[in-house]
């Protein structure tokens, strides 16, 4: 498929996709989601009525209880049958994600052993992993304190004014600060095949630079083993030119999904929320960028030219994993050298997911301010840093922005019962986190490429 009209495809799709969305709730999913919400009204009416009995033995006790179990069969049956509606939509989707997930694991252990191999100097990988690092740690040190300066400007939570909830109330998402234990689990592969077959970019990398650095260790013998993983990544790379052209059907059936499930209302009730956070996101775009043109001059803008496809499969199925193998291939078009490439784009994955960084400072005050709890500038830098340590090595986490959140607003006594505020719209924020994150990385591994000058002039668009 031309890549104009692939472009094209994918933003005709988006727009299809909110139209049938729209259809689909009005006229299938309306009276589903009706009950889901009597159902949710229901269970806080009898959770607020039982706080006031102090008697667990009485009557009226055992039957609110029984009523509360009633409303949730309810809620749970609605919820379900809401599902099997969407199943035809979110199939689209799944089908495409799961040809990408088969695809990244082998991509990133044949280039990155290729890349790794080719560099040949152990020194020259650590010169090129610290610039790497440098650049990451800048970026999401940036993308944190960009998030927390400009919900501190718009505080769009201030006009909330909720009341702080019951302490028993809370979300299905499990909280979590990643311990040093867990982190050292993401990073170092037990199995190599263990690791391919989860998807762990990390470990996956952790073992195909052992494997690239033996394989020029061991001389002519190994020239035959790159060549080898050379041709197999060319295949790869033609397997991912077939997957592409089932983007478009992705993304509508990721999109129609979406907006049939929360409906359009969801956007007037959250507008001002979503409005200045796709804003936020515009603002850290620019800065990616501006950051990028210091190093790249113009070339920064003709790299975003390149790319906006894989933004926008990033966008459409709220994931950056499916723009991965377009992204390496028009980072290798705009002149990257592979190896560079091959070595910085995975590790950018798990460390670099500037749009999430920026979401986590923004969602987490956003909470404070719903409630009304006045977080002084030091917590909120305390807030940052902890954000900054515990969101590394959780990109394979579903839902990795939230669990990370929760993990940390319970230290700053923030409910954990804010969440729901998040969990309905969390789909829309995610598609422009996405999108920034498939950026970020793109400009980091060009940046690097020319710091390392290993940036040629690339193919004509």
């Amino acid at each position: 498929m031309h890549k104009s009209k692939l472009t094209l495809y994918i933003f005709i799709a988006l727009i299809l996709g909110v139209v049938a969305g729209y259809i689909y709730n009005v006229h299938v999913i309306g009276e589903i989601n009706n009950k889901i919400s009597n159902a949710d009204a229901n269970i806080k009416s009898i959770s607020t009525r039982l706080l006031t009995l102090k008697d667990t033995t009485t009557v009226d006790y055992r039957s609110l209880k029984v009523q509360k179990a009633a409303q949730a069969v309810i809620r749970s049956k609605n919820d379900s049958l809401r599902d099997d509606k969407l199943e035809g939509f979110t199939i689209l989707s799944d089908i495409f994600l799961r040809l990408i997930k088969m695809i990244v694991g082998p991509l990133v252990f044949t280039t990155l052993v290729v890349g790794v191999a080719k560099v040949g100097d152990i020194k020259a990988v650590g010169r090129i992993g610290g610039k790497t690092l440098l650049w990451f740690l800048s970026a999401t040190l940036v993308s944190l304190l960009l998030g927390m300066l400009l919900v501190n400007l718009f505080k769009p939570g201030a006009a909330m004014n909720l009341p702080l909830p019951d302490s028993h109330l809370g979300t299905d998402i499990k909280a979590t600060g990643v311990s040093l234990k867990d982190f050292i689990g993401h990073v170092f592969p037990k199995s190599f095949f263990e690791a391919m077959a989860n998807n762990e970019i990390l470990q996956i990398v952790v073992f195909s630079i052992f494997f690239g650095v033996a394989t020029a260790a061991i001389g002519e013998k190994g020239e035959i083993v790159i060549k080898a993983m050379d041709a197999i990544a060319h295949v790869i790379l033609k397997i991912t030119g077939y997957v592409m052209k089932l983007a478009p059907l992705a993304v509508f059936g990721a999109i129609t999904a979406v907006i049939a499930k929360q409906g359009l209302g969801i956007l007037s009730t959250y507008a001002i929320f979503i409005g200045e956070f796709y804003f936020s996101l515009i603002v850290l775009w620019l800065i990616i960028v501006l950051a990028g043109f210091f190093v790249l001059r113009n070339r920064a803008f003709t790299l975003v030219n390149r790319i906006k496809d894989a933004m926008l499969i990033a966008f459409g199925t709220s994931t950056s994993e499916a723009a991965y193998p377009k992204v390496l291939l028009e980072l290798e078009r705009f002149g990257c050298s592979s190896k560079i490439v091959s070595f910085v784009l995975p590790l950018g994955y798990s460390f670099n997911l500037d749009g999430s960084m920026m979401y986590m400072t923004f969602a987490s005050i956003f909470l404070a301010q719903a409630y009304g709890i006045h977080l002084t500038f030091a917590h909120e830098i305390t807030m940052l840093l902890i954000l900054m340590l515990t969101s590394k090595g959780v990109a394979g986490v579903p839902r990795a922005s939230l669990v990370v959140i929760a993990g940390t607003i319970g230290m700053f006594n923030i409910p954990e019962a804010g969440l729901a505020l998040l969990i309905g719209i969390d789909p829309l924020l995610d598609m422009g986190r996405s999108a920034t994150n498939v950026l970020g990385n793109a400009m980091a591994t060009a940046v690097v490429s020319k710091w390392e000058n290993e940036l040629a002039a690339g193919d004509p668009i």
